[in-house]
């Protein structure tokens, strides 16, 4: 072999590996994100960052984000500025699931979604509310399963178009719809569905008596809601700093107002009317470790860093993204620690049905 042939041989390689390594590696891509694509979401390329600080400058005012009519614009920030990386580091299904032996991660969030479902004892052509639906992954997941008609609702207009697309995409658009708002205040008439669930969701509510409420308004009689709430668990001791520590991490990088314990959802339910029929904590063992993933995908992280910086330094992602990609890390290491130290559940499972009277 001549040295120019050696030399475009070697050439091709490295820039198809370059190519793969931006455009291809790893299962982002399948999931429908490049990280060519990286955005602000709704937010401008050049005010990204601008956001960003935005984002931060609420826990320097924290009574505003007590506040159920600051609340929107504090959640709607967060997710104009995670989405797309949620989405290419993460999956379209932005949760938790446990740990499956034999199964991938993509089986085990499938399985964790449709569980939730099958506990609502639906029908094909039932309609039932999904309740902070982000980019619709669990929606397309129910849906497949049960051939209810799914109806999502999220407060981040960039997320409804993402939904949408995914939708169309999967074949799915008949059974899944998606609308932009408040579930604090949803746009549903009063007793108009035929179940209703929240998966990791409800946490952004200030006070979860209102989203209940919310929910309970518009479920038929008789109907049933599930939820799978973020939680601290009966280990947190509140005077321990590290953690209050941890707890204050998980909250601050994940746009929460302000992390319950286990004891009061029940309570919260039952106050709005709902009658309680199962709670459970889907992390606890026999279940097998859901924050594994998150240290697993540390080399992925440090790989996908490097990648997002160059990106930024070249332009092609906005500044800011760096940032925010950054604080995700910084935030998988407290929800991490949380599951490590078992002070903290995002899976703490509540049944509870509409009295039919």
């Amino acid at each position: 072999m001549d040295s120019v042939t050696l030399l475009c041989t070697i050439s091709l390689i490295v820039g198809g590996g370059l190519y793969y390594f931006i455009c291809g590696y790893g299962s982002a891509e399948r999931k429908g994100k490049s990280a060519m694509d990286l955005s602000g979401g709704s937010i401008s390329r050049e005010k990204v960052e601008d956001n960003y600080n935005q984002y931060w400058s609420f826990f320097k005012k924290p009574k505003e984000i007590e506040k159920k009519e600051d609340v929107p614009a504090f959640v709607d920030t967060f997710y104009n500025l995670v989405t797309d990386i949620y989405e290419w580091g993460w999956g379209q299904s932005f949760h938790f699931s446990p740990s499956i032996p034999g199964k991938s991660d993509k089986e085990a969030t499938r399985i964790h979604e449709e569980v939730a479902v099958d506990l609502l004892n639906v029908k094909p052509g039932d309609k039932i509310l999904d309740a902070g639906c982000g980019v619709g992954g669990p929606m397309r997941a129910i849906a497949a399963h049960s051939k209810a008609n799914v109806v999502g609702i999220t407060i981040n207009e960039y997320q409804v178009d993402r939904a949408k697309a995914h939708n169309k995409k999967a074949g799915l658009d008949s059974l899944c719809d998606v609308v932009c708002g408040n579930f604090l205040e949803m746009p549903f008439e009063d007793n108009s569905f035929d179940g209703a669930y929240s998966i990791e969701a409800t946490c952004h509510a200030p006070k979860l008596e209102e989203v209940y409420a919310e929910i309970y308004r518009v479920m038929k009689p008789g109907s049933l809601y599930v939820s799978y709430e973020w939680v601290t668990t009966n280990k947190y001791n509140g005077e321990n700093s590290e953690h209050r520590d941890i707890i204050i991490g998980i909250e601050r990088g994940n746009a929460l107002p302000g992390l319950r314990h286990y004891d009061q959802i029940p309570e919260i339910a039952k106050k709005v009317g709902f009658e309680v029929v199962q709670i459970k904590d889907l992390a606890i063992p026999p279940a097998k470790p859901w924050w594994d993933r998150l240290k697993m995908g540390r080399i992925a992280y440090w790989r996908n860093h490097v990648l997002v910086t160059v990106l930024t330094w070249l332009g092609i992602a906005p500044k800011g993204v760096v940032d925010v990609h950054e604080m995700l890390f910084v935030t998988a290491d407290f929800l991490s620690r949380g599951g490590d130290t078992g002070i903290f559940s995002p899976m703490y499972m509540i049944l509870c049905r509409k009295p039919i009277k």
